[in-house]
């Protein structure tokens, strides 16, 4: 899942408007917003901090000419631009034309900087989720399909390292949207849990699968059917009907000689897991 009230662009890190959270004044005593004790530091780590808008500012004095959001954006760039390999912290010092101690000021490392990059790249959820009038199984697709839509937008996101749960304002706000297309399904909070999980692994998944064969057809300079039908044409040389019978079938049905549309691949896969949820919400005693 991408990282409720939240991430609507009101200033916190990456939202694009304001400055950085490093260089705010925390709403209420340190700490309090933050699960940690009145006045003393908080447990949780300095990227959720920053994204939520409740870490301190580093020093007193005049505002930076360097900020929080230069840094993310810098790194979103660098990551859309060359991939989430390109990033580190030397090279967005670089980009930015600072030296490379002085991002540490903002960023304690670039795991930190990972979170803080999903959360600008992965935005708010769409005003619009769930539909209005919606019944759980449009409303959950739809989710889906927005959530898709951010991966294929942003196809380094796959590459981010699983740092936690959603803990970030953007990416609770995601979580909040999908929890709410369940509501009037019948199932307990742990069901909807899980669906939610399994919805999401499947469309993290699904980005990552198409991605990585849409990068081998580009690689080859022909277009995808073509990919496909020398691919078929391979197996049909290496893989004996005898040894192999099913998949002998499947070459002889010519489904492989022709490229499916990705969104075609995934309305199918969503369909069949809904189907799936539905299942459960009638063994629930609620109406699917």
């Amino acid at each position: 899942m991408a990282d409720g009230g939240s991430g609507r662009g009101d200033g916190r890190a990456g939202a694009g408007t304001g400055g950085p959270a490093a260089d705010r004044e925390p709403a209420g005593r340190p700490g309090s917003r933050a699960g940690g004790p009145a006045g003393g530091g908080s447990f949780l780590p300095p990227a959720i901090e920053a994204s939520w808008g409740v870490r301190e500012r580093p020093s007193k004095g005049p505002r930076p000419s360097l900020t929080l959001d230069r840094i993310v954006g810098a790194a979103v760039s660098l990551a859309s631009t060359e991939g989430l390999d390109a990033v580190s912290m030397g090279r967005v010092a670089k980009e930015l034309g600072v030296s490379t101690m002085s991002l540490y000021r903002y960023v304690s490392a670039k795991s930190e900087l990972y979170v803080l990059m999903q959360e600008a790249a992965t935005g708010a959820p769409p005003d619009h989720l769930p539909p209005p009038g919606a019944d759980w199984r449009e409303a959950l697709a739809a989710w889906a399909w927005a959530m898709r839509e951010v991966y294929h937008r942003n196809l380094w996101l796959l590459r981010v390292p699983v740092a936690g749960p959603p803990a970030t304002p953007n990416m609770v706000a995601w979580w909040e949207k999908a929890l709410v297309a369940l509501e009037g399904t019948g199932l307990d909070e742990g069901a909807v849990l899980s669906v939610t999980l399994l919805v999401a692994g499947y469309v993290k998944n699904e980005a990552v699968l198409t991605a990585d064969l849409a990068a081998v057809v580009a690689a080859s300079d022909d277009p995808p059917e073509q990919v496909m039908a020398r691919y078929a044409r391979t197996l049909r040389r290496l893989a004996s009907p005898e040894e192999y019978p099913a998949v002998t079938r499947i070459l002889d049905s010519g489904a492989l000689d022709v490229a499916d549309a990705p969104e075609d691949e995934f309305r199918f896969g969503l369909d069949r897991i809904l189907d799936g949820v539905a299942v459960l919400v009638a063994g629930r005693g609620a109406t699917p």
